[in-house]
Formats: structure tokens, C-alpha cells, sequence
């Protein structure tokens, strides 16, 4: 044990000092499935969005207006809660 470093000498790495920082990380390049969304059948609810862990769904005026895909990982959550289950997922 040696070798190791004293806990004060290590880096913190918990905090986020600048705010926004996460816009600049896409995230959906990490994913292996894409939502695909019939926009016509969707009825507003925003389930997918108060589910969304990403905060990939896209909201305006109360209304879905789509995905993301830059920060989606591909979880599946938003298919799995659409109550209409007009979102399906699709192997990219």
C-alpha cells in the first residue's frame, strides 16, 4: 500500500463546476438502439419526457415535438412508458 496516494492528494471528481457542461458531451453516440417515434398517434401525454433520463425528449408549447438524438443512449424508458406505445426502438 505504499504506492497509493493520501486522500488529500487526490483529485476531486463529484463536483460540476461550470454549469451546462453536459451539453457538450453526446452522449447518444454511446447508444445501439434509436427510438423511432409515429408522431401522428401521439397524444401529449409527455410521459416519455417526465421518464427521459437524458432530458432527450423534446418539448414545446406543452406539445412533443421529438428526440434528441444527440444526448439519447438508446435506453428504451420512453417506449416502455408510451401509454399509446407509439415509440418503438429500433437496432441502429
Amino acid at each position: 500500500m505504499a504506492n497509493m496516494a493520501d486522500h488529500k492528494d487526490m483529485v476531486i471528481g463529484d463536483r460540476v463546476i461550470e454549469p451546462g457542461s453536459s451539453e457538450r458531451f453526446h452522449t447518444g453516440d454511446w447508444r445501439s438502439s434509436v427510438p423511432v417515434v409515429d408522431k401522428s398517434a401521439c397524444i401529449d401525454c409527455l410521459t416519455c419526457w417526465v421518464y427521459c433520463p437524458d432530458n432527450s425528449i423534446i418539448v414545446e408549447d406543452g406539445k412533443f415535438m421529438g428526440i434528441k438524438l444527440t444526448h439519447c443512449k438508446g435506453c428504451g424508458i420512453c417506449a416502455k412508458v408510451c401509454p399509446k406505445k407509439i415509440i418503438t426502438m429500433k437496432e441502429e
